[in-house]
């Protein structure tokens, strides 16, 4: 089953699968959302079915809740963990620095409380989400409903002093309706092309009434696992200033390629 994978499919579960063997017996993990965190989820249920690990886990979104619960996974909520040894997540671009846009799941704040809540973060990607500057994928804000159309033109003006290449916004959309995400909010769009300075967009974005959050992680996340297509996988660790190269190998016929079925 393996062998019917797109390359981007075997590029992000090279990565999940490495990411997982950081997972010991009786850790909080906190589990993201996406689709690369999605095979990191089936893999933890694979080693929970197949080695008997035993684990909590904080999903970052009701749809990563009820995948993790499908494959055996205990879920809490974060308040009764409390705190957490690691979290796992994707990201929609990352830097040399490993700074991060997220979010283009729609569930960047939870993301961001449970990834700040650990210990270490651990993104998991492909090459094609590295980048030399933030900022192509366009940065999500999440925002009250309440008001939302002047916290957009706050964005816009807050915009116009910033270190950044685009000015234009757009409100997520969910067919003709807007996006609501699990908290109840909208999301702002924010095309900039180019972060001159994330550090001080996030700051800064954060200061807007109605501004929930912003999808910048900063000094947030450790360590990035880059998988492969050729199930490769290259880990940076920015903390200890380390790069390791693995390889990943798998059989045609494991478990979570019959379960994607």
């Amino acid at each position: 089953m393996a062998a019917d994978l797109s390359p981007i499919d075997k590029a992000k579960f090279a990565a999940a699968r490495r990411a997982v063997d950081l997972v010991e017996d009786g850790m909080r993990v906190g589990l993201g959302t996406g689709s690369t965190a999605a095979w990191m989820v089936r893999c933890l249920g694979e080693r929970i079915r197949d080695e008997g690990l035993q684990l909590i886990g904080v999903p970052t979104s009701t749809r990563t809740a009820d995948l993790a619960r499908q494959v055996g996974i205990k879920v809490v909520a974060l308040d009764e963990a409390k705190w957490l040894d690691i979290t796992i997540d994707g990201a929609d671009e990352f830097d040399p620095d490993l700074n991060l846009v997220k979010g283009g799941g729609g569930a960047l704040l939870q993301e961001k409380i449970v990834a700040t809540a650990s210990d270490q973060m651990v993104v998991i990607t492909d090459a094609s989400k590295e980048v030399n500057h933030l900022g192509a994928f366009p940065l999500p804000v999440e925002v009250v409903p309440f008001g939302w159309q002047v916290t957009r033109a706050l964005i816009e003006e807050l915009l116009d002093s910033m270190d950044v290449m685009g000015r234009q916004t757009s409100l997520r959309l969910n067919g003709q309706q807007p996006f609501v995400t699990d908290e109840g909010n909208y999301i702002v769009d924010l095309h900039l092309n180019r972060i001159g300075n994330p550090r001080q967009l996030a700051l800064v974005l954060n200061q807007i009434p109605g501004v929930v959050e912003n999808g910048l992680f900063i000094d947030i996340c450790d360590k990035v696992i880059i998988g492969g297509t050729d199930g490769k996988v290259e880990i940076r660790d920015i903390n200890e200033g380390t790069v390791a190269n693995e390889t990943i190998e798998f059989a045609e016929d494991e478990n979570i390629f019959r379960d994607m079925d």
